[in-house]
């Protein structure tokens, strides 16, 4: 088809240019939708683990393209994510979003398949820069804003990767993206770069405040390509690295308390996004083959099932016009079909056996166990109980059930239903055949999830979990929907900091004019006083007589003298 040495990146940067050319809405969605599936292919039957191209830049030698299991997984991944988001956007006319979509697709491919750390932040950057038009293309005032914080933060990441590599280069002379590891600021640096991406604690508000403001389909983009491709680079970078675990498990834990009481849905799959990566970082901190397959086994998953709901979601938004759960509910007779490929989403994001997130999820879960992390094999579990409540129990229970709204629809375009259908089926395929994923994977560790210890394990979890959903709402205990805002730690940032810059301009003009009463007061007593030694009448000035002038001279004729004989 194309030469095995093609980057995979080049057709989808090929098309986005056709696509903002070309006049016809009908070519720009052929193109789209035919680019990933002749990509994908090219791919699978001409492109084997072991490809280099290097080049020379400067003296610094780059390797542009590189092939191994852990890239190849990740572009077949990119692929049908790249497929899905354009078969379910196929109705969109705005040019701009089919083309920074296109754009997108194509840096996430050029950043997996990098095998320097040059090339690798070229696309980092190139993510940032094009992902961001998805948010500004709803053309709003508050996309519009969104979208700014969104860049500002997507952009420091790429400066701490640019500053982190340059560090690396001097110590090393070399700038091969392979282990890094926790060895100097330079690796501190890449890390936190990553980190901003992946959404670690504290670092992950441009995830929760920007998802939820794209467009419809825009946000299925979002999901599928900026998290992911961080999750590789750490995957690559960091295996193994002790701190990860514990990051991960906190990020595992900590949005389910934000989830559970947030009422925007798409804003809801934010936090769950963060706490699904979580077990991702986990396993990555772990770093046996065992625990890094579940990591990029999950991060696989994680892309259908997490890009399934928020296209239930963008499908809800695009045909009532709401998202929030205090708004929706009774839309299963109306949408009986997405109602039930949300509940498919639901079912594997919460890892049901048979369904995809069973599969991956095991992995990083027994890999606790076998290195002896059981304490933190206690708070992931905790964290797999959240995200049934929040993911698996909220989202289709507020958004289709629930009260009766009084909206009255009907499902979206077929495009859109065929693009969650695609999901839908990928999501029980590989939870029912896990050997098809597995043989993918890095490492052949030999795990099978379907044993007894597994699937009690996870089922038991399960129904508790709901029982207590269930018990919780029939108590009045459940953290109703309310039409609010949440903010955790951007609160900082959104209110904190423009409050204390408004503080400051109030009493900015009192303070400047009691600074310039202080200061003039001080030079004119210095002024009074050099004239009270040195002006016209002043000391200094004076007529003194002779005999004044010689006594004085004797004075200090005598201290003299008397200081040499001491």
């Amino acid at each position: 088809m194309w030469a095995a040495d093609l980057p995979p990146y080049i057709p989808f940067f090929a098309a986005a240019l056709v696509m903002a050319l070309a006049r016809s809405h009908a070519l720009r969605a052929a193109v789209g939708v035919l680019v990933p599936v002749l990509g994908g292919l090219h791919l699978w039957f001409d492109v084997a683990p072991g490809l280099t191209t290097y080049r020379t830049l400067f003296d610094m030698q780059l390797m542009p393209f590189r092939t191994d299991q852990l890239s190849l997984l990740f572009g077949y991944l990119f692929h049908i994510a790249a497929f899905i988001g354009m078969l379910y956007a196929l109705h969109v006319r705005d040019r701009v979003q089919q083309v920074a979509a296109m754009l997108y697709a194509g840096s996430a491919l050029g950043a997996v398949f990098a095998g320097d750390l040059l090339t690798l932040f070229l696309f980092w950057e190139g993510l940032a820069l094009t992902s961001v038009f998805l948010i500004w293309a709803r053309r709003s005032q508050t996309s519009f804003k969104t979208g700014q914080r969104y860049l500002i933060i997507q952009v420091l990441s790429g400066v701490l990767l640019l500053a982190g590599s340059l560090m690396i280069y001097r110590d090393t002379g070399s700038l091969a993206f392979n282990h890094i590891g926790l060895d100097g600021v330079g690796s501190w640096l890449i890390l936190i770069a990553f980190g901003i991406k992946a959404g670690f604690p504290g670092l992950h508000t441009w995830l929760t405040d920007s998802y939820p403001e794209g467009t419809p389909t825009g946000t299925v983009f979002l999901s599928a390509f900026t998290t992911k491709v961080s999750v590789y680079a750490m995957a690559r970078s960091f295996p193994g690295t002790e701190l990860l675990i514990y990051v991960g498990a906190t990020m595992a834990c900590f949005p389910i308390f934000f989830a559970v009481i947030e009422n925007d849905l798409r804003r809801v799959l934010a936090y769950s996004m963060i706490n699904q990566i979580g077990f991702m970082v986990c396993g990555i901190g772990i770093g046996t083959e065992l625990a890094l397959n579940g990591a990029v086994a999950h991060a696989f998953n994680d892309v259908i099932f997490k890009g399934l709901l928020f296209m239930s979601m963008g499908a809800v938004l695009q045909m009532t016009g709401k998202i929030n759960g205090s708004d929706l509910g009774h839309l299963y007779k109306t949408m009986p079909k997405t109602t039930l490929l949300c509940i498919v989403g639901a079912a594997s994001i919460s890892a049901f056996p048979l369904f995809s997130g069973f599969v991956s999820k095991s992995m990083v879960m027994a890999a606790l166990l076998e290195t002896h992390h059981e304490w933190v094999w206690l708070a992931m579990l905790f964290a797999a109980a959240g995200v049934f409540h929040h993911a698996g129990i909220k989202i289709p229970y507020f958004a289709f059930f629930a009260h009766d709204s009084g909206i009255r629809t009907q499902d979206p375009p077929w495009n859109m239903l065929l693009a969650m259908t695609f999901s839908a089926v990928l999501c029980v395929f590989i939870g029912s055949y896990p050997a098809v994923l597995y043989g993918l994977l890095p490492y052949d560790t030999g795990y099978s999830p379907y044993d007894a210890t597994h699937v009690l394990t996870q089922t038991q979890l399960l129904f508790f979990s709901a029982g207590a959903f269930v018990w919780l709402q029939m108590k009045g205990l459940y953290p109703p929907e309310l039409r609010s805002v949440n903010l955790d730690v951007e609160w900082f940032y959104r209110k904190a900091a423009p409050a204390a810059l408004g503080f400051a301009a109030s009493i900015g003009k009192p303070l400047q004019f009691a600074w310039r009463f202080m200061v003039s007061g001080l030079i004119d007593k210095i002024t009074d006083w050099l004239n009270s030694h040195h002006g016209m009448e002043g000391t200094l000035a004076r007529t003194w007589p002779i005999g004044s002038m010689v006594l004085w001279v004797s004075i200090m004729l005598a201290a003299y003298l008397l200081l040499g004989y001491v």
